[in-house]
């Protein structure tokens, strides 16, 4: 059952902050939860804080929290905030990690309560409707595949090693730790994306039998609306060669190919990953909106 902390008279709305049971456990995290709401039950507002539990990032906690707009200015946030950084230090976190758009309610208020900017996130869209970019020509000594779902059996353990140069991406100010993965791993993300009834689609350049660098899309079960990247990464010792560039205009065009009612392209990257930020703009992605990556260290 959930505990209802005792409510507290906050200018002049009756609060109670209640912690429930989150059913969305995960292979490597599980997350808390608050609820608060007023007298008469209305919901005011809510928190998640997503716990870590791979080894090495268990330092890391990451937080949504959200007021409904009638009820804030009343102290709502920062008591659901304190109830989440509590849990988080109870939890042996030591940073709290939360995104909010830049110039927003939530920016200012985090601003407010001691958080500080470690990373900005700059949010694009390509409109797949009349846009068609070319495919470059091949680098020399590479070549495309590409596949649904899980890597094959054949490129599984080249892939996952391939993953692992993400590690070296800009990330700013915020120690995320070493992202391990292992083949099992690789095959697991690929099978929850099937379960929840999306699709994933994996365009991959390689060298020889070597997978030297690949890029993920995740789209709609209906294949409508917008699809998202979920990362690109090429092998550092296989950089210079525009992999990026090449692999993303061909997942382009795969997708228009394949889903003729999918409206756009959805991808964030670092504001100081200039190299995939040229990629983008070279492919004619458009600016969405800026997002700050706060974090705040709480152990």
């Amino acid at each position: 059952m959930p505990r209802t902390r005792p409510v507290r008279y906050v200018a002049g709305l009756s609060i109670s902050i209640t912690p429930l049971t989150d059913p969305d456990y995960r292979a490597f995290s599980r997350r808390l939860a608050w609820l608060a709401a007023d007298a008469d039950g209305n919901p005011a507002g809510s928190a998640f804080l997503r716990l870590n539990s791979k080894p090495s990032q268990s330092h890391l906690a990451e937080l949504e929290l959200a007021v409904h707009p009638g009820s804030r200015r009343h102290g709502i946030g920062s008591r659901l905030l304190d109830a989440a950084v509590e849990a988080a230090r109870e939890n042996d976190a030591r940073t709290v990690l939360l995104d909010a758009k830049a110039d927003s309610p939530g920016d200012h208020f985090l601003a407010k309560h001691g958080f500080t900017i470690g990373l900005t996130l700059i949010f694009t869209r390509l409109a797949l409707a009349g846009h068609h970019p070319a495919v470059p020509e091949p680098p020399s000594g590479y070549r495309l595949v590409s596949w649904d779902g899980v890597p094959p059996d054949d490129l599984i353990e080249s892939f996952t090693e391939t993953r692992a140069g993400m590690n070296d991406a800009p990330i700013g100010d915020i120690s995320y730790g070493v992202e391990a993965w292992d083949v099992q791993r690789s095959r697991s993300a690929a099978e929850v994306i099937a379960q929840r009834g999306d699709h994933l689609h994996t365009v991959a350049a390689l060298h020889g039998t070597e997978v030297a660098g690949f890029t993920e899309l995740v789209v709609p079960g209906d294949g409508k609306g917008d699809a998202q990247h979920y990362g690109t990464v090429v092998r550092a010792d296989h950089r210079g060669r525009g992999l990026s560039l090449w692999m993303k205009a061909e997942q382009i065009r795969q997708a228009r190919d394949a889903y003729p009612d999918l409206a756009g392209l959805l991808t964030d990257t670092a504001a100081t990953n200039h190299a995939m930020r040229r990629v983008n703009d070279t492919l004619g992605y458009q600016i969405l909106h800026h997002t700050h990556r706060y974090y705040l260290h709480v152990g």
